[in-house]
């Protein structure tokens, strides 16, 4: 099977990791992936330092093997939980929506391997320089917050830029894709969209529906008005929100209110109008449930056998 640089670094079977998506990577969702042999992680979302311990140490019960947490910076309780993975011993983080530099000290002081999500060259490079072990380079067909630049565009350009390993996102739910992944110069991949199906995925069951039945020309990019770039599938909420931000009428503050709580309704309640079902532009290749570890062993084989005279850093 597929081993990689990343693969050493974290003591990990396979450079396969799980994204940290809000309301869904939890507990459960991030052992089963790390039993599988890849690394789950465990989203912090907007919850405070006490849900998170109890997250860790219920997953600590579920497996013996590496799994992270992902910290979403411009949460109100980030400088909380930035202590607590340091407390529980957390030895891998992902980060997202803003810069880790004011942590970054105390979390490589404590050993922990920090690979922060990057959207451009220019983090990526600022990242290396603050310490960072691997950056996840995120293409825009990701769910969920997003950049500007393509896969296909930014993880070449990052490989380029750094000497870090590179972790490709955004678009991959296949061999295919972490084959080309691969090729274009990274060492592993992030999948959400992909894990948002596996069985130990505790999402709402209309959310994982959603994924099933989705074409490849399902989602929609909202926010990009408030500078909020954000990717979901279309339903009712998110061509309300569409069109309300086009109308300068309606101001950004009121936007912003009109997206609370959306994501919960969709996750937890699974409400069909009102919910917010972030998903990658890659949900229309989705056609089953699964459990995650054969998810990762599957994606992990059909990239093998397509690498098959691959390239250096593919061993």
């Amino acid at each position: 099977m597929l081993h990689t640089l990343i693969c050493d670094l974290l003591g990990i079977e396979y450079p396969v990791f799980q994204g940290g998506m809000a309301w869904i990577a939890d507990a459960d969702l991030a052992a089963a992936v790390s039993n599988g042999g890849g690394l789950g992680i465990i989203s912090a979302m907007n919850a405070n330092g006490d849900w998170l311990r109890g997250q860790i140490r219920k997953a600590k019960t579920l497996t013996d093997k590496p799994f992270g947490v992902n910290i979403m910076l411009m949460s109100p309780f980030a400088d909380e939980v930035a202590k607590v993975v340091v407390e529980e011993g957390v030895k891998v983080l992902t980060t997202g929506a803003g810069n880790p530099g004011k942590y970054m000290a105390a979390w490589r002081e404590a050993g922990i391997q920090v690979i922060p999500v990057v959207a451009s060259v220019g983090l990526a490079r600022m990242m290396e320089r603050s310490g960072a072990t691997a950056v996840v380079a995120e293409g825009s067909e990701s769910g969920g917050h997003i950049g500007e630049e393509t896969t296909m565009a930014l993880v070449p350009q990052v490989c380029d830029s750094v000497k870090i390993p590179v972790i490709a996102a955004g678009g991959i739910a296949d061999g295919r894709g972490m084959a080309a992944a691969f090729m274009l110069g990274a060492c592993g991949v992030q999948m959400g969209t992909r894990f948002l199906v596996a069985n130990e995925c505790n999402v709402h069951q209309n959310y994982k529906k959603r994924i099933l039945k989705a074409k490849d020309i399902d989602t929609i990019v909202t926010g990009r008005r408030q500078g909020d770039a954000t990717r979901s599938l279309k339903n009712r909420f998110s061509r309300d929100f569409s069109k309300a931000e086009m109308s300068m009428d309606i101001p950004v503050s009121k936007l912003e209110k009109r997206g609370v709580g959306a994501l919960r309704r969709a996750a937890v309640e699974g409400d069909e109008t009102t919910g917010c079902f972030l998903a990658g532009q890659i949900a229309g290749l989705i056609k089953k449930e699964q459990p995650a570890a054969e998810i990762v062993h599957e994606i992990c084989a059909q990239a093998e056998e397509m690498l098959k005279g691959a390239p250096k850093w593919v061993r």
